[in-house]
């Protein structure tokens, strides 16, 4: 595995790997890797010949007061479960490489509607980050195939999204959570847990999946439903974010009536914020 931090290197050996006729699989991250991400970038060698992995901390997405300044940084950690996984290609680029005339006048990418609410509302200017550098970084690589976490379950809606309406020749692939033995997500965040927090933070998951079987076994009163598993997070010492039932293409308020949904949980725990989904639909084979 070759490491670039420059998009010149970058383009100069997706160019060598395209003129051999390969297909382009692209990862991009923020480094920290665990279990979630060698999942993605051991589907993405599954699909393609040539993939490249790129590790870089966007300031862009992050807001006031959140975690940039102590968002773990650890490439040579990375390098090796990349290499193991398959990646040939790492991009790890300078915040200069990437906004080398500074961000204040950076031109910027909006998704609307989808980007709006849930994590967008808590999070204000978060998806215009993560659209605009996810925007260059496609530019950048060129891929044929790109894998996200479902476990964003947002920013991978707010992608697909972006690659539809700007006609981009990208197949965008969401890739399922990958959890602890326990059910709690994997998240480079929950290594700011403690360990008292680490026991409690099952419940997050655990929470979801009694809203789904609550739903499968006919409750349609979602309200309701909703507002006592939030009182069950804060018995349990998290503060919720949101925690909201969605239609799980358009992520607009669910109905009684829709099928297709999706159950979405931010919550605090301590000044840890941990984000979870699971998708539900009624209409799939049992």
């Amino acid at each position: 595995m070759n490491t670039v931090k420059t998009v010149r290197e970058l383009r100069a050996a997706v160019a060598r790997a395209r003129s051999e006729g390969k297909r382009i699989a692209f990862v991009p991250t923020m480094g920290n890797l665990h279990s979630g991400h060698v999942a993605l970038v051991t589907k993405a060698s599954q699909r393609a010949d040539f993939v490249v992995a790129s590790v870089f901390v966007n300031p862009l997405q992050f807001g006031a007061g959140e975690d940039l300044d102590k968002y773990p940084r650890t490439l040579a950690a990375d390098q090796e479960k990349l290499l193991q996984a398959g990646c040939h290609l790492l991009f790890a680029p300078t915040v200069d490489e990437m906004y080398p005339d500074g961000m204040t006048g950076q031109t910027r990418v909006s998704v609307p509607q989808l980007s709006e609410g849930l994590c967008g509302a808590s999070r204000p200017g978060h998806f215009e980050g993560v659209a605009t550098v996810v925007s260059k970084l496609f530019n950048m690589v060129q891929p044929d195939l790109a894998i996200f976490g479902e476990k964003d379950f947002q920013q991978l809606a707010v992608i697909r999204a972006l690659v539809h309406d700007l006609n981009m020749p990208i197949q965008i692939i969401g890739e399922p959570t990958v959890r602890a033995t326990d059910g709690l997500a994997l998240s480079s965040r929950n290594g700011f847990l403690n360990e008292e927090q680490r026991a409690v933070a099952p419940v997050v998951y655990r929470t979801l999946s009694e809203i789904a079987g609550s739903i499968k076994q006919g409750e349609r009163d979602f309200p309701a439903l909703i507002g006592m598993k939030l009182q069950q997070l804060e018995a349990a010492g998290l503060r919720p974010d949101y925690l909201e039932i969605r239609h799980a293409l358009t992520l607009r308020p669910a109905t009684a009536q829709d099928r297709d949904l999706v159950i979405l949980v931010a919550a605090f725990l301590g000044t840890t914020r941990l984000i979870d989904n699971l998708h539900l639909n009624l209409d799939a084979p049992v």
